[in-house]
């Protein structure tokens, strides 16, 4: 009798440790519980460490803590300015309150990617296509309100969001680089038509400051002789000054002190050539 009695509570003890070990659940650091008893929420969110729960009446549910990268799916949609993009982006977002992303919403991660989705449509649409290519971080801005409105009843904290890619239809980035290629040419020939007008009034300057030291012009022949000298070369400059120039060409035209020539001033029109052939009585030739 005093075997079966022993055997008998032995058994209910081991009963007891295994519906005890049943109701023993670890909570890890990065996780919180939520515990329902009968499908009614219970208390607190457990903690990270030993949770326990009563067998068969509660049920515990471990929500994630750590911030989720999702990608966003690419949509394609039309810009302010009428172009077709394709946009891609990634939501980075935890869960705040476990409680409500369990309770409030199905799926959390399903309702923050779709409205991910829906929100990027809507800022193409709203963007134009330069601000979709050079100005990101506010349109990042706006795609994070607009995502992190609807999240905060659902427990969900939105992080951060980012535009990963905008595709463009291969016609438009011809476009796009011709038009940066004219605009590069433009930039280019203003700054050459810069450095022309620059240089005309630095040599118009030292043209001046020539002109008023005429020494200057002869030291800066000197120089150019020097520079071509310096180099091994066959070729011997000599600079002959145009005023000798001018010299000899007046010396093969003389001209009097009235600008006529000398044959004119003496009053005796130049002799001209026969012409005609004949004489000089006018005859032709071979008659008399």
């Amino acid at each position: 009798m005093l075997q079966e009695l022993l055997g008998a509570i032995a058994a209910a003890g081991a009963v007891g440790l295994v519906y005890l070990a049943s109701g023993v659940r670890i909570v890890k650091q990065y996780e919180r519980g939520v515990v329902f008893r009968l499908g009614r929420l219970r208390g607190q969110v457990r903690t990270p460490g030993l949770a326990l729960i009563v067998p068969a009446v509660d049920r515990l549910q471990k929500v994630n803590m750590q911030i989720v990268t999702m990608p966003v799916p690419a949509q394609e949609g039309i810009t302010r300015d009428n172009v077709t993009v394709r946009v891609d982006a990634v939501v980075y977002f935890r869960v705040v309150d476990a409680a409500a992303a369990t309770v409030n919403v199905e799926d959390y991660r399903f309702a923050v990617s779709q409205m991910a989705q829906t929100s990027l449509r809507s800022i193409i649409g709203k963007s134009d296509l330069d601000d979709l290519l050079s100005n990101r971080e506010k349109l990042n801005q706006g795609l994070e309100l607009m995502i992190d409105s609807p999240a905060i009843g659902w427990g969900v904290q939105i992080d951060r969001v980012e535009i990963k890619d905008v595709s463009l239809p291969d016609t438009m980035k011809r476009s796009m680089a011709r038009q940066a290629e004219a605009d590069r040419e433009r930039r280019a020939r203003i700054i050459n038509a810069d450095a022309e007008l620059q240089a005309s009034k630095k040599l118009a300057e030292a043209a001046q400051q020539m002109a008023d030291t005429p020494a200057a012009l002869q030291l800066r022949l000197l120089q150019t002789v020097m520079a071509v000298a310096a180099e091994k070369n066959s070729t011997l400059v000599l600079p002959i000054p145009v005023e000798l120039l001018r010299f000899l060409e007046n010396a093969q035209h003389p001209v009097g002190d009235s600008g006529v020539p000398h044959d004119y001033r003496s009053g005796h029109a130049p002799e001209l050539p026969d012409r005609s052939g004949g004489d000089h009585d006018g005859h032709p030739p071979g008659v008399r």
